[in-house]
């Protein structure tokens, strides 16, 4: 059991996204995005039987192979497009460890908007790269997301401009949501849908299409125990701090975020933590049994059906692939885990 702490967010929660918010933003997003493949491995079959979960039959939504490697760029598009040319001319602050930059980075340079990162000092060198070559200014600042977000929280209401958060915004919600839309429609017959957790935004999204479009489809979160502040928020069911030291950076979120954590409450199913020496194991599957680069927050999901196996024995499971961001330590580390 993780030790957490409440936080009380100032301020109104904005209301959740709805089904027709989905689509729209996926007509909205028509063209601007990939349709990514949700692919079966036979191998990856294998390795959920070796651990112990005979007959899960994984289907992959290979979000790594989206724009920018992950599925933010579906909710950063759907936010900055619903701009006026005011809105891109004041521009935005984010704070992140990396996908989440990336993505409004590209959507900003899609837009014409003015973007500033604040990313923690020792970014991921793959995220850190691309965020500057789609031409986003980034700020470095602090050890962790959290400290991030101060400084980034800080700089907006200096230069009046956007500040755009990492989870508790209804417009990224809604786009992100769009992955699970394509993936239903695809495979429709689902029991179970994994995704991973940092903020929230991706799990929060395939629980509103499933309750829309498949009420029978069971969401499950997965996060890092090293870094299990939404899992305990959920678990609590009040918005909860908790220690944050996972390597996977895009899980490594010290603090529960108000929208996605409502929707979570009302439409998760199960919110499972994994080690990150397992997130690591699910790595090597994707890289030898997949031919799949995923990082760590990419890999969690699979890591998920790999470390506790007795939920998902025969059960027909899609598996939320997303992101494709590894540098090479990590894949050293994989490889060697």
């Amino acid at each position: 059991m993780s030790l957490a702490t409440p936080v009380h967010a100032p301020g109104a929660v904005p209301a959740p996204p709805t089904v027709h918010d989905v689509l729209l933003a996926a007509h909205r997003l028509e063209g601007l995005v990939v349709h990514t493949p949700a692919v079966v491995h036979p191998e990856l079959d294998r390795a959920a039987a070796d651990a112990g979960a005979q007959g899960a039959r994984l289907v992959v939504k290979h979000e790594n192979l989206q724009h920018t490697g992950a599925f933010k760029v579906r909710g950063a598009l759907n936010l900055l497009l619903g701009f006026d040319a005011t809105a891109r001319e004041r521009g935005i602050v984010a704070y992140s460890t990396g996908n989440h930059a990336q993505a409004l980075a590209h959507a900003a340079r899609h837009t014409g908007t003015r973007c500033t990162i604040v990313m923690p000092t020792a970014p991921n060198p793959v995220k850190e790269r691309a965020v500057r070559r789609l031409g986003a200014e980034v700020v470095l600042h602090g050890r962790t997301f959290d400290d991030a977000r101060a400084r980034a929280t800080d700089l907006a209401d200096n230069t009046g401009a956007r500040l755009v958060g990492a989870a508790n915004e209804p417009a990224l919600v809604a786009g992100v949501a769009t992955a699970t839309l394509e993936l239903l429609g695809d495979v429709p017959d689902l029991d179970v849908l994994v995704v991973p957790v940092g903020g929230g935004s991706g799990a929060a999204a395939a629980c509103l299409v499933a309750a829309a479009l498949a009420p029978g489809l069971e969401v499950v979160a997965v996060q890092a125990a090293a870094s299990p502040a939404a899992h305990d928020s959920w678990r609590a069911g009040e918005l909860r701090t908790a220690a944050n030291t996972t390597r996977a950076e895009g899980l490594a979120v010290g603090s529960g975020f108000a929208l996605t954590q409502q929707v979570l409450r009302d439409g998760l199913a199960d919110f499972l933590l994994v080690d990150d020496d397992q997130i690591a194991a699910a790595q090597r599957a994707y890289l030898t049994g997949a031919r799949t680069v995923a990082e760590g927050a990419g890999a969690a999901a699979l890591a998920a059906v790999l470390a506790h196996p007795a939920r998902f024995l025969g059960r027909r499971v899609g598996v939320m692939c997303s992101g494709g961001n590894a540098g090479e330590i990590e894949l050293r580390r994989a490889l060697g885990a």
